[in-house]
């Protein structure tokens, strides 16, 4: 799996792109021509096409002075250094100092961006804490990439942090630092509801280990979490035996230990766990099970949407996560 489509709707609203609608406008002989949609009834994509000639600072100051940004409710942040990685860190300064201009936003996707653009282990985050304390009221956000600059300073980082409006958090990457999974588990987030990390391989920075991962399955964090996504694993299977007896389990109405590698072993574990029939979903997508514990699965939890799409080969010897460079 390669990470290769912009999204089309965001926060239940489709994604609209104002860069490329003002570009059309000036091919056609001036930004006055554009045509937008109602602020409040889409979700606006900022980026830069490569080689742009223009910065992500200017493309969002003409957002700014273009769209009624006092109705704007969600925001789409796609690449934003024309031609090779920059760090998130100057289009996020500009984000936030416009915080006052955006009292509706409720919801931040930072980083679509696609392999041809970029490839997600290239996508140069900074310490995200800023956006979350500018906008107390964001309710969705959603962080795709988490490498350091080229100097190897940087990196995607969280300092833990109270936050009353946020229902959902997810990070994408094809490498997570484990300090940033310790962080999140050190957030007081009383409104959480939906929690997603894709934890990655060791070679692009995910050396987050399982006692980072037994932190969000004790029950005592987040107590309106009901969807908890631990993805994207090289040890999805000792993921799957700890969440087999876990507390928070209970309180769930869908889980998702897709993209990983999850072969019969962990499987089995899930099945001799605890029962999981109260889920309304189960993601296992991208796996490496048999085709007799597949059965299994469907045959045990049969009032479960599970999803066993993406098959690999169980007895391939070269298995890997779904998402890494």
């Amino acid at each position: 799996m390669t990470v290769n489509e912009h999204i089309e709707r965001f926060h239940g609203l489709p994604v609209f792109d104002f860069v490329e609608a003002l570009e059309e406008a000036e091919e056609k002989g001036g930004s006055g021509a554009v045509q937008l949609p109602d602020a409040a009834s889409a979700a606006w994509r900022i980026k830069l096409d490569y080689e742009s000639e223009a910065t992500f600072v200017e493309r969002w100051e003409q957002f700014l002075d273009t769209v009624d940004s006092e109705r704007v409710t969600a925001l789409v942040i796609g690449q934003w250094a024309p031609e090779e990685p920059d760090s998130f860190r100057e289009p996020m300064d500009a984000i936030t100092a416009a915080a006052g201009r955006l009292p509706a936003l409720r919801a931040l996707f930072v980083g679509d961006i696609t392999y041809e653009e970029c490839e997600i282990s290239w996508i140069q985050q900074c310490d995200i804490t800023p956006l979350l304390t500018a906008f107390p009221q964001l309710a969705e956000l959603v962080v795709r990439g988490a490498s350091e600059d080229w100097d190897g300073k940087g990196g995607l980082a969280l300092e833990p942090l109270r936050h009353e409006a946020l229902r959902a958090l997810r990070f994408e990457a094809g490498g997570l630092p484990g300090s940033v999974v310790r962080s999140v588990a050190g957030c007081d987030f009383p409104a959480l509801e939906r929690l997603e990390l894709w934890l990655g391989v060791d070679n692009y920075g995910g050396d987050a280990t399982m006692a980072d991962v037994a932190l969000f399955l004790d029950g005592t964090r987040f107590p309106a979490l009901r969807h908890l996504g631990l993805q994207n694993s090289e040890f999805q299977d000792d993921i799957a035996a700890a969440v087999a007896h876990a507390p928070v389990v209970a309180r769930l109405e869908s889980l998702n230990l897709s993209m990983g590698v999850l072969t019969d072993q962990g499987a089995t574990a899930l099945l001799e766990g605890q029962p999981l029939t109260h889920l309304r979903s189960l993601d296992l997508h991208h796996h490496y099970l048999s085709d007799a514990m597949q059965q299994r699965l469907r045959q045990a939890l049969t009032g479960v949407e599970i999803d066993l799409s993406e098959p690999g080969k169980p007895d391939d010897q070269w298995r890997y996560v779904a998402v890494a460079e």
